[in-house]
């Protein structure tokens, strides 16, 4: 490693802490690290996920939330489920279309920094509050015919440029991490970013066990105003980047114009 490069590496390294705040603390984006994608079994045995909610009717009462719920300002910034997507499986803990308020949002946060102890367990619970979070929302969603299932978390915030800086740097620490660039959000290239995990492997079979392809993952994320959002999708190949980019196109799309459904 030459000197420049080990500098920036060290420099990353340093702002880990503002990292940590924006990878996600629940669902797929806590999870999401090239360590942990990379060590995973990330075969199937059997169902690549649990099966998407079911579709309302037009007749069930149920059907005017088949979209998402919207009864919350950080609801209503999510995107309602999009024309070939229905209501994905649920997100660990918190249901398939869930919303955090500020101080449980923030104490989620906090929580992720359990490996900090001291001066420094402090300082990161410091760093968490100077963030102003206000409210943490995510909803998932599954293609109708179940080949892709995506998770999207958002989470609002009252400094703007710290949403800015949260963003630079974590883009930084993917590359640093030197993982394969996903797919790009044209409309919003300047304040959006996409990482693939490791290439899955081929399907095998053992015996007289078969087993389903591994899945590709894949993790976009991107701010807008005082807004970041984290899409983590997964697949079977052929794995569909374009759709997950046009997923966050439309969310980003949905923070600008709330009011208008996609």
């Amino acid at each position: 490693m030459s000197e420049k490069s080990g500098s920036r590496t060290r420099r990353i390294l340093k702002n880990v802490l503002s990292s940590v705040l924006v990878l996600g603390a629940v669902g797929g984006g806590a999870a999401y690290t090239a360590v942990t994608v990379d060590r995973a079994d990330r075969t199937a045995p059997t169902e690549a996920w649990a099966k998407p909610s079911v579709t309302a009717t037009p007749e069930d009462p149920a059907a005017g939330i088949a979209r998402g719920r919207a009864s919350t300002p950080l609801s209503k910034l999510l995107l309602p489920v999009p024309e070939g997507y229905v209501l994905g499986a649920d997100v660990k803990g918190y249901g398939n279309d869930g919303e955090v308020p500020a101080r449980q949002a923030a104490a989620l946060l906090k929580q992720t920094g359990e490996g900090f102890y001291g001066k420094k367990r402090r300082a990161y619970e410091k760093e968490v509050d100077r963030l102003g979070v206000q409210g943490m929302a995510m909803r998932s969603y599954a293609t109708q015919d179940s080949t892709l299932q995506a998770e999207v978390l958002i989470l609002r915030m009252k400094d703007k440029k710290k949403v800015r800086e949260s963003f630079a740097v974590r883009k930084q620490l993917f590359e640093a991490l030197e993982l394969r660039k996903g797919p790009k959000v044209k409309e919003y290239a300047r304040n959006s970013a996409c990482f693939l995990g490791p290439e899955p492997a081929k399907p095998r079979q053992t015996g007289d066990e078969k087993r389903t392809p591994d899945l590709q993952d894949l993790i976009c994320f991107a701010y807008e105003g005082e807004v970041t959002v984290t899409v983590t999708a997964f697949g079977a190949p052929p794995f569909d980047q374009k759709a997950v980019a046009t997923l966050l196109e439309k969310q980003l799309r949905h923070i600008e114009s709330p009011g208008e459904y996609v």
